[in-house]
């Protein structure tokens, strides 16, 4: 199995996600075998009413860092899509990036289920808590 370099995951976040996903301004900072980190950077863009990170922007970190999660698993991108994603928020984020770290827990030949969490960064203390299945369909 080969192993997928954060310049690779980088690659793959770049040239298979939506325009929208690739505003987040999401960046690899580690994948090893089973785990994918990202950062999720601050903006004001994000931001709803009160200052904190939107629990959107959160979702859609979650849902890509395990994609990536996957590839790392994988060696490479295979197709695959969302069979089920839930999340909890536990405290705002306010005005700093955002670590997504996305763990696979069980990766078969169909399917793959991962727990992510998410830190502020500089903290331990976690502001969401998120579970993923997917369906490889390659």
């Amino acid at each position: 199995m080969t192993t997928l370099t954060t310049a690779a995951a980088d690659k793959v976040l770049a040239d298979n996600f939506a325009p929208w996903v690739l505003d987040l301004g999401l960046s690899v900072v580690s994948v090893d075998g089973q785990e994918a980190v990202l950062r999720l950077p601050w903006s004001d863009r994000l931001a709803r009413e009160g200052g904190g990170l939107s629990g959107q922007a959160l979702m859609a970190a979650a849902d890509t860092a395990t994609v990536i999660a996957v590839a790392a698993a994988r060696g490479g991108f295979v197709p695959m899509t969302t069979v089920q994603q839930s999340i909890s928020f536990q405290r705002p984020v306010l005005g700093t990036d955002v670590l997504v770290r996305a763990r696979l827990t069980k990766a078969g030949k169909r399917m793959a289920f991962a727990d992510i969490t998410m830190t502020a960064e500089g903290t331990d203390e976690t502001a969401a808590h998120a579970t993923a299945v997917y369906a490889l369909l390659g």
